[in-house]
């Protein structure tokens, strides 16, 4: 292999360590269009059968219970020696019997460039012995040695197929996706000499913060849709799954809203059938359960080579990429440690060309630039080369995607060392500044102009949106919808800058600082950052029907703060009414640039249904068992005084590192 990166790639080195490495799309990488992908599916099955042998295992795990393991090896895996990829799912390793899976690996490229694929359905799920645990706690010591967790089941696992499977050149691989990632996280736990890389791919790091939990608000549709099926107990082995939730309605915003109070929702449709919906609702707060459940505190001592991939769209498990890498990095000193982070929706990497996020074109196909260009070099480097890893070092730590520009850009480390924090500061008549509130502010008062505060009614009965489509689920497309519909409403507090004079760049996590009041005594804050585009920006053709660009208002990050927890997520308490309180909370990482002519757009609401509970505005110890006499319209003030200034910090990568 004679280059990491195509003759075309434009690698800026060598030019100071102010400045960044870019990174620039190769010109060779072109649009693929539904037709080419719907050719290409069926070309890869098509190659699958003729290129690989299916064989089925029941794989022996320290305590006695077998893991059910269907291995695809290479037709010539007797002659040429390749190396493991495994894949632990709690989702099906299906089909079972003689039928072949559709796609194998990672991508149709490493599919191609040939590893033996093992594919296993994990403790208690489909086909596998034993007893399924959500997110099982790792045992961070093993009293005896029949202790069980993912980590002894995955060197189990390993340990059996380098001497039962078929044979291989000794080195194995791990990837994953979203449950399967937070599985390949718990690979790494195993320890085994064998695993020389691993890629958790949107991981769940702590549920408290990943897929169902926002800093402790509830994400309803994800929770309620997904548990309904996955959550149901299986009896024994069946290579079958559970049938999903009847709505009886397209329209999700009417279906939740008829549901009422959470507590409805055993008495209405869960029967008590879905162990961990009652989980939840039993564990509002961050407590043992939850922090058992934190992976974080044991992703130490590693010996692999990680490569964690999320997406910046990623309504999931954001906040799990983005964690597991800055975890290992604190905790493993010198261990090859990379993140990559494009502008995929959930698992958008793996399947697509990731160009369109609903209305939002990202240039030619990020994803497809990213297989070929990061994933196959990363794992053929530590699987097949002759020297492990000494390709792989070419690799940029942090491979991340700009919004805005739509370009790679590479950094030693995220966020980039480069990035300068930089305070941005509610003011007055729906103005953000870079410049502070001062008293002299109040030397301009005009009569129809509150320099102190902006005030809304929150009404539980009357929930702002969090999208204008149509939906019972939680839309992937949420992340990038245009918010004109919300701005115009009079719960939604809308701050814009001017237009722009030059670019401006965000690069890692916002810090929100709200000094905020209400009327009551519970209250959830939601902060939307916005690029707003200029009023004469043309249509793309490849937006849906009737939608238009000129003014279009892109959300580019949003987060949600359970106000009860503003000061920890063990021990809530409320609000006293009318009283100002200061609120922080973090709004996970962005990488966007407002362009020249932009405006940047912040708006702040309380509610956001159904993707998010609503809050009952009273406080009860147990926000999932209020009764509906507890949900009540208040007033709720965002200050933007001087002393009391509400405020995002931004990370700004200064113009020397564009």
């Amino acid at each position: 292999m004679k280059h990491l990166f195509p003759v075309a790639f434009l690698l800026t080195l060598g030019l100071g360590a102010a400045r960044a490495q870019t990174i620039a799309l190769p010109p060779a990488t072109q649009s693929v269009t539904d037709a080419e992908n719907t050719a290409k599916v069926l070309a890869d099955t098509l190659y699958i059968q003729q290129h690989y042998t299916k064989t089925e295992y029941q794989v022996p795990m320290r305590d006695g219970v077998k893991l059910y393991t269907i291995v695809y090896a290479p037709k010539d895996a007797d002659q040429v020696r390749y190396p493991i990829l495994l894949n632990r799912t709690p989702y099906s390793v299906g089909p079972y019997g003689k039928k072949y899976k559709y796609a194998l690996g990672p991508s149709s490229l490493m599919m191609r460039e040939g590893y033996i694929f093992a594919y296993q359905d994990v403790r208690g799920r489909y086909m596998s012995e034993g007893e399924f645990l959500d997110m099982r706690p790792e045992l961070e010591k093993h009293a005896s040695k029949k202790d069980t967790d993912e980590g002894t089941d995955t060197y189990d696992t390993i340990e059996w197929l380098l001497k039962h499977g078929p044979k291989s050149n000794g080195r194995v691989g791990q990837w994953g996706i979203s449950y399967p990632g937070f599985y390949t996280s718990t690979g790494l736990l195993s320890r085994h000499p064998a695993l020389k890389a691993s890629s958790p791919q949107a991981p769940i790091a702590d549920w408290f913060w990943d897929d169902f939990h926002h800093n402790g608000a509830f994400f309803l549709p994800h929770a309620f849709n997904f548990l309904y099926s996955f959550g149901q107990a299986r009896p024994q082995p069946t290579p079958t799954g559970n049938p999903g939730i009847k709505h009886g309605t397209p329209d999700g915003y009417d279906f939740f809203l008829r549901l009422g109070p959470l507590k409805n929702a055993n008495d209405q449709y869960y029967k008590g059938k879905v162990a961990f919906w009652n989980q939840l609702m039993e564990h509002p707060n961050y407590d043992a359960f939850w922090q058992a459940r934190n992976l974080r505190p044991h992703l130490h001592d590693l010996k692999t080579a990680v490569l964690t991939v999320g997406g910046f769209n990623d309504a999931e498990d954001l906040f799990g990429a983005l964690r597991t890498y800055e975890t290992i990095e604190q905790k493993n000193k010198g261990l090859p440690n990379r993140l990559v982070m494009g502008p995929w929706v959930h698992g958008g990497w793996a399947r697509g060309t990731g160009e369109m996020v609903g209305n939002v074109n990202y240039g030619p196909a990020p994803s497809v630039w990213y297989q070929q260009n990061v994933e196959a070099p990363f794992f053929r480097s530590y699987l097949k080369d002759a020297k492990p890893g000494e390709a792989a070092a070419k690799l940029p730590e942090a491979i991340v995607f700009e919004g805005g520009t739509n370009q790679w850009r590479g950094f030693e480390a995220w966020p980039p060392k480069q990035a300068q924090d930089k305070t941005l500061y509610f003011r007055q008549a729906g103005g953000l500044s870079f410049q502070a509130p001062t008293s002299g502010d109040n030397e301009r008062r005009r009569p129809d102009v509150n320099f102190e505060y902006d005030q809304f009614i929150s009404d539980p009965a009357h929930p702002v949106p969090f999208t204008e489509a149509t939906a019972t689920g939680m839309t992937r497309e949420y992340m990038t919808d245009d918010q004109r519909f919300a701005s115009r409403r009079p719960d939604v507090l809308t701050y814009q800058t001017e237009p722009l004079e030059e670019d401006l760049t965000l690069a890692g996590p916002i810090q929100a600082k709200l000094q905020v009041a209400t009327t009551g005594t519970d209250a959830d804050w939601v902060v939307k950052i916005i690029d707003v585009y200029p009023d004469d920006t043309p249509d793309n053709p490849r937006t849906a029907p009737g939608v238009h660009l000129g003014g279009y208002q892109q959300m580019v990050r949003s987060e949600v703060m359970r106000g009860r927890f503003r000061d920890s997520f063990s021990e809530p308490k409320p609000f006293v009414a009318n009283e100002v309180t200061t609120v922080p909370f973090v709004v996970q990482d962005l990488m966007h640039t407002f362009k020249k002519g932009h405006r940047l757009m912040v708006q702040v609401q309380s509610t956001w249904f159904p993707l998010v509970d609503r809050n009952p505005q009273t406080y009860v110890p147990n926000i999932y068992q209020a009764d509906a006499s507890d949900f009540k319209a208040e007033t709720h003030k965002l200050y933007h005084n001087p002393a009391h200034a509400s405020q995002l910090v931004l990370k700004v990568l200064p113009t020397t590192a564009q």
